[in-house]
């Protein structure tokens, strides 16, 4: 066994160390798997169910740190790095088993690595001990920078008898989490058991590093050489200078070892579309161009850029976290994004608003051979649209489309929408149908093109086999519910045929959002509900207070809650009701509470509401002042009453309207 993994090693080195970092002329296109606060829309069991879907358009898919972070978290106060894969995401169960689906279906995952800080486990310095393969991991206190946070670690750690590294911050220092000093051997060596297991042990293919302007780019490089991931990029969050002296800082025997985001490109793209004016996009960014920019001489790191247009951090998150957003024309932003070099990566948000366009943006760059080392001539620059062609073969349009006229010998329009336009080069010789192959709801319209230079060349279709049709180039069809196979080709080459396979549904209506009916509050109470997550499996605990005190024992992590039932989405209901109990006089009701798995995982700090329906991180409605739907009563089904608040009573006992099995009663 051990002379077969070595045999192994050896035929898969040299296409590892081919690498570099990140593949050339890769063409392959990224999904970031999450936004802020994803946690119901990132459970590892909620992508694994969309595994085809994302497999029809994705080669990488990105996905939130896996590891446990001691409670709900988007995984960036990391805490456990190899015994404990229970995360707000899941279980490590069902990471493992959404990270093979995704392999078995060609999909690679990135996991998120943070190694720039780390939490602790109970005072400033100390750290998890974990054990992998007989092997047990543990920072010390000297592996924390010396100048951690401004110097006030060092300060508590001399008040408290701990000593830290005395090596500063390899680069820039923050105060949110113990600063790691990546010159520790013992750093050094934790870190590197820790790729190796996130690598060939979960089955991650490569790592997005987070905030990598905390350390030196030296350690990326060291790492990386060490694990061999396939693909590598890192969030150096700055001007394009910076990030193109961090690529090559990674290097190791003169070789880069990492790609970075490409910030700048995200900036121009928001600035033009947010502003209404295309022509930015050929223009600098507060005195920086993109990576992918033909205005320097960036060409050499096109390989190394990782594109997008909206993340986790740039996202208007509320109005109290409006961040630096994208506000408008998003799909025109994707469709920049997804025509030019580089490889992109697409937000969460945009594919889950926008999947049927971003996946024929998608369809026609592969289709086109676009790759991460294509080069590109821009054709218009004027504020109403910009236009690029890109290695001659595909020609995107953004803005007013209608400024924009290509020669039709060589170019045909094979994908429109709002202030965005794709054209295939007249060479490819080809049909092309506009609509990818997959599963959509109501009646889809799809744009036959016939891609050559032949002159008077039209598009021949066939739906399921049955009668030929023949039609101008530039027809868009529609079709209904139904399951149909789309075959296509030129009226002058029949050689050439395309093949579509759709499955379109009735257009299905979110039903609104139905608290159950066993959720009852009596008269005078007060009390909230939790529908819980499906893989909070513990006891669950409530912790309630105002500006005086607690209402819920003063010790975390408060009371336990009681179940009251599963609702149909198959969430476990819990209720907490006040006992009357008070840390503090002058008790009215809680300003805040938090729902907990036992402890953890947790809810984020939600505002109470008396009688309030919380699932997730979300006030989803209230008991009290919603009526709940009801029905008329049936032989001897027992009477039922609520007043108009919505509060179910025993019977009235004043006067006025009432509803009494599911009808209006009047009581004089």
């Amino acid at each position: 066994m051990k002379r077969l993994y070595v045999i192994l090693l050896s035929v898969l080195a040299p296409f590892c160390a081919n690498a570099q970092g990140w593949p050339a002329n890769y063409n392959g296109v990224m999904l970031q798997a999450f936004y802020w606060d994803s946690f119901a829309d990132s459970q590892w069991l909620v992508l694994e169910q969309q595994a085809d879907e994302l497999a029809s358009s994705f080669d990488l898919v990105w996905i939130p740190q896996s590891g446990n972070c001691g409670g709900t978290s988007m995984g960036y106060d990391d805490l456990y790095w190899f015994e404990n894969y229970n995360s707000s995401f899941g279980s490590e169960e069902q990471l493992r088993s959404m990270v093979n689906t995704f392999k078995n279906k060609g999909i690679k995952t990135i996991a998120d690595v943070v190694i720039n800080h780390r939490r602790n486990v109970s005072n400033w310095v100390d750290f998890p001990k974990e054990t992998y393969q007989g092997v047990t991991y543990e920072m010390k206190s000297t592996d924390i920078c010396a100048n951690d946070d401004g110097g006030k670690t060092k300060t508590w750690a001399t008040q408290n008898g701990y000593s830290l590294s005395a090596n500063n911050d390899s680069g820039e220092d923050w105060g949110g989490m113990r600063d790691l000093d990546h010159r520790s051997e013992n750093v050094q060596t934790i870190v590197k058991a820790y790729l190796n297991f996130l690598k060939n042990d979960l089955g991650y293919t490569g790592f997005r590093y987070d905030m990598v302007k905390g350390y030196s780019p030296s350690f990326t490089g060291m790492y990386n050489k060490a694990s061999q991931p396939e693909f590598s990029v890192g969030e150096c969050w700055d001007g394009t200078n910076t990030i193109k002296n961090w690529i090559e800082g990674t290097k190791v025997d003169d070789e880069i070892q990492s790609a970075a985001f490409d910030f700048q490109f995200r900036y121009t793209v928001r600035n033009a579309a947010n502003n209404g004016n295309w022509a930015r996009l050929g223009q600098q960014n507060d005195g920086n161009w993109p990576l992918v920019s033909n205005n320097q001489d960036n060409g050499k790191y096109f390989r190394y850029a990782v594109t997008f247009v909206e993340n986790h951090d740039t996202e208007w998150r509320s109005n109290g976290e409006r961040n630096d957003p994208l506000l408008k024309d998003t799909l025109a932003a994707n469709a920049y994004l997804l025509a030019m070099p580089g490889t992109p990566c697409v937000f969460m948000k945009h594919w889950m608003a926008y999947s049927s366009q971003i996946k024929s943006m998608i369809a026609v760059r592969k289709a086109c051979g676009i790759h991460s080392q294509s080069t590109y001539t821009n054709v218009q620059s004027v504020a109403g649209a910009y236009s690029n062609v890109i290695d001659d073969r595909l020609r995107v349009c953004v803005g007013n489309t209608n400024l924009e006229q290509p020669n039709p010998a060589e170019w045909v329009e094979v994908l429109f929408g709002y202030h965005y336009a794709y054209y295939m080069s007249t060479s490819m010789n080809t049909p092309w149908a506009s609509l990818t192959s997959g599963t959509y709801e109501g009646d889809q319209k799809v744009l036959l093109s016939a891609v050559t230079a032949a002159e008077g060349a039209q598009v021949v279709y066939q739906l399921n086999g049955g009668t030929q049709q023949q039609v101008a180039s530039g027809t868009t069809i529609v079709l209904p519910v139904g399951t149909f196979e789309l075959k296509a080709w030129l009226s002058t080459d029949p050689t050439k045929i395309i093949t579509r396979t759709y499955v379109i549904q009735e257009e299905q209506v979110d039903p609104p959002f139905s608290i159950p009916d066993f959720c009852t509050v009596d008269e005078g109470e007060m009390c909230a509900f939790f529908e819980a997550p499906v893989s909070w499996t513990g006891a669950i605990k409530c912790w309630a207070w105002d500006g005086k005190g607690n209402y819920t024992g003063g010790t975390w992590p408060g009371v336990a809650c009681s179940f009251v039932g599963t609702s149909t989405r198959g969430g476990k209901v819990w209720k907490w009701s006040w006992d009357g109990n008070y840390t503090s006089t002058g008790a009215t009701q809680p300003t805040g509470i938090i729902f907990s798995n036992n402890g953890s995982p947790q809810t984020k700090d939600l505002t109470f509401e008396n009688g309030g329906y919380y699932m997730g991180d979300e006030l989803k409605g209230n008991v009290i002042t919603a009526v709940p739907t009801l029905h008329a009563a049936q032989g001897n089904t027992p009477a039922v009453y609520y007043n108009l608040k919505g509060q179910r009573i025993a019977k009235p006992t004043q006067k006025g309207l009432y509803i009494q099995n599911g009808k209006k009663m009047i009581v004089k």
